[in-house]
């Protein structure tokens, strides 16, 4: 007897200029399961679930959801049929609050006007249900990324769906968040939904999908189940080839010091107060620490981005100001920040423009005219040096994957020779591979007495690439600790010294 499921996306194909994105893929989900769908960066993952979506249109194959053939041609018709997708890079309308951000679109009505009063309870329903604890009239704009994320869970559930789609779910979560996300997909999984869930994370994928199907350059490798996989075997399979460890070798020799933060206090309180720490040439600095621990704060203000109230930058022995991030890139940092989509790239632009506009003093010519010539060859080098899967420097980054994106954007720091390297969770999204290029380049550029600082939320990250951990806790430095002579428990004790 011929088994059935709940969807079924047999042999799908589709192509863009200059590159065949899905070739013949095959996927089937069962009800009440978690199929994990894993890959390389541009394996193709997020092309196939777009084509599910109704996003883009796929160009040969079928897909049957619920025994019938389906083609949604919009995400509105696929929601309206029980298909929801929870992206990777959120979209939310930040300016609205929590429960206009859910039910955009399709608002209750009372008469002519909106019912605030049924669309705060239904929200305040779903929340209750997925024990998520945020105030439906809080505006999304002041929601941490976590929130924001767990938003989004709570949006798709709203849909009563039937598949929900989760890309890189836990990329913003931490450990606790992670575990309440496993709850809510335990429930929805007994509620007889179909979960498609994308992650680099081998270790949650194994604990909580049952099936795991692994792609490779928009083909279709493997379905197994999870309890007869291994990471080392899950690797092998998405990069074709052993990746015996998870972190190259470390070579990098730390020198005299570099880069001295004195006195940093931030001007908008609750934040980081009191800051003091050093960088040396060739060393990998770490940032641990919980969601609020005020991490990211300290790289936006040594940027330039953020006011201090009080502060000194001292580089090389000199002093320098950094006032905005102008200034900073000029005086040899470089910031690669936590949301690639919102504040690292330029969607709608090329290549080209995303790889050189923090360069772009360098390719003004005679009549102020840009050197085009010079900026292909340092495109070029972008794309070769980073390794980024691209049909040309004039494809729109926005429709990269997301590691590609990432390697660009790292590419485009790299052209202005910064002295100062400071990465916020730089392979967020991101799979083995491009995560172990990226450790890579961490080292080279430590050989080359750089100083990098690195925010990471992953410990086994921080414990396998630094040479010292600051620990960060409620805005406080918690302790600075060596690498080499400290444990996770260690971290996550001094994570929690000022809560």
């Amino acid at each position: 007897m011929e088994e059935k499921f709940l969807l079924e996306m047999k042999e799908i194909t589709k192509e863009f200029p200059g590159v065949k994105a899905l070739d013949k893929v095959t996927i089937q989900i069962r009800e009440s399961s978690v199929h994990a769908l894993m890959g390389e960066n541009g394996a193709g993952k997020s092309t196939l679930m777009k084509c599910l979506f109704g996003i883009y249109q796929k160009d040969y194959g079928e897909i049957i959801f619920c025994g019938k053939q389906i083609n949604f041609t919009s995400p509105k018709e696929a929601l309206d049929s029980g298909v929801s997708m929870v992206h990777q890079e959120l979209n939310q309308v930040l300016q609205r609050n929590v429960m206009d951000n859910i039910w955009l679109g399709r608002y209750p009505q009372k008469g002519f006007f909106i019912d605030e009063k049924k669309m705060y309870e239904d929200t305040k329903k779903i929340f209750d249900e997925l024990d998520i604890d945020i105030d439906p009239r809080k505006k999304v704009g002041e929601l941490s990324v976590s929130e924001m994320q767990m938003l989004e869970i709570a949006k798709a559930v709203s849909y009563d769906s039937k598949i929900i789609v989760m890309d890189e779910p836990t990329s913003s979560l931490t450990e606790k968040e992670v575990r309440q996300l496993f709850k809510i997909i335990n429930k929805l999984r007994d509620r007889g939904c179909g979960i498609i869930y994308i992650s680099h994370k081998m270790e949650e994928i194994l604990e909580i999908a049952d099936e795991v199907t692994v792609m490779r350059d928009g083909k279709w490798i493997s379905t197994d189940n999870s309890k007869d996989l291994t990471t080392d075997i899950i690797i092998n399979m998405m990069v074709g080839r052993d990746l015996s460890e998870r972190f190259p070798l470390k070579t990098n020799v730390p020198k005299e010091v570099i880069l001295e933060i004195k006195d940093f206090t931030a001007k908008q309180q609750p934040s980081f107060r009191d800051i003091n720490f050093k960088l040396r040439k060739g060393e990998i600095l770490g940032i641990a620490g919980l969601v609020g621990a005020k991490r990211t704060e300290i790289l936006e203000s040594i940027f330039g981005m953020r006011e201090r109230e009080t502060g000194t930058i001292i580089l090389d022995g000199k002093v320098v100001t950094n006032k905005n991030p102008h200034e900073a890139i000029r005086n040899g940092f470089a910031l690669v920040t936590e949301e690639r989509r919102s504040t690292g790239i330029f969607a709608g632009l090329d290549i080209t423009f995303n790889s050189t506009i923090s360069n772009i003093d360098v390719y003004q010519g005679a009549g102020h005219f840009l050197d085009d010539k010079k900026m292909k060859l340092d495109t070029e080098w972008v794309i070769d040096s980073m390794r980024v899967k691209t049909p040309t420097q004039k494809t729109h980054i926005g429709s990269l994957s997301g590691g590609n994106q990432q390697k660009v954007i790292i590419g485009k720091w790299l052209l202005t020779n910064p002295e100062i390297l400071m990465l916020d969770e730089p392979t967020r999204g991101i799979d083995v591979g491009a995560k172990f290029e990226i450790y890579q380049l961490m080292n080279e550029l430590a050989k080359k007495d750089k100083g990098i600082i690195i925010i990471s939320s992953e410990m086994p990250e921080l414990l396998g690439t630094t040479d010292r951990i600051l620990v960060m806790s409620n805005g406080n430095i918690a302790g600075i600790v060596d690498t080499n002579k400290t444990t996770q428990e260690k971290i996550m004790t001094l994570s929690a010294k000022f809560l």
